[in-house]
């Protein structure tokens, strides 16, 4: 074999173990970037209406604190407030300690000093307190497995778990449920 062909086949296998060291350098650190738990974007003191699918407003977000979840398109949020409109164009009102969002923005977790209140414009005036609640937006369903205390004037009711149909206002305490009446006067 002569100098030149030795020096072609140096070359190319040169050629292809750089290659290879470039795309095994690219496929780790991809995997490093996804699990070295930094999130991808963060945003400070902002507002975000979410739209679904139909193009109408499903929520509107507003927090301190907002950052994709390392890895995934999901939300972790600190003292979230979300405005949940209404039938009519109000605004349910829930706010918490610590929030979640899901991929599809069709699932809001909420944890700890979890306050729900009906549109402001509501007579009935409809307050939920509870330190986990489950809120599906598109749907304006609202579950929780924690204890619940729900108020309206004259009325507070408390229970453990719960199925909420924010729309059709009617609330559903799952377990040793109890109730309070007090009259208006």
């Amino acid at each position: 074999m002569n100098w030149r062909a030795a020096l072609t086949i140096a070359l190319l296998a040169g050629a292809l173990l750089s290659g290879w060291l470039v795309v095994r350098h690219r496929m780790h650190s991809a995997s490093m970037a996804s699990s070295n738990g930094r999130s991808e974007y963060v945003l400070r003191d902002f507002e975000i209406i979410s739209l679904d699918k139909t193009g109408k407003e499903s929520f509107t977000l507003r927090a301190p604190l907002l950052q994709q979840t390392p890895g995934s398109r999901t939300m972790d949020l600190t003292t979230p407030l979300f405005l949940l409109p209404d039938t009519l164009g109000h605004y349910w009102q829930v706010r918490s300690l610590t929030g979640w969002v899901s991929e599809q923005r069709d699932e809001i977790r909420l944890h700890g000093q979890v306050v729900t209140a009906s549109p402001p414009e509501d007579a009935r005036r409809i307050t939920m307190n509870t330190e986990q609640l489950n809120v599906f937006p598109n749907t304006r369903k609202a579950t929780s497995a924690a204890v619940v205390t729900v108020t309206e004037p004259g009325l507070t009711m408390r229970g453990r778990g719960l199925d909420a149909d924010l729309a059709a206002k009617r609330f559903t305490l799952l377990s040793q449920a109890t109730a309070r009446y007090v009259p208006s006067h």
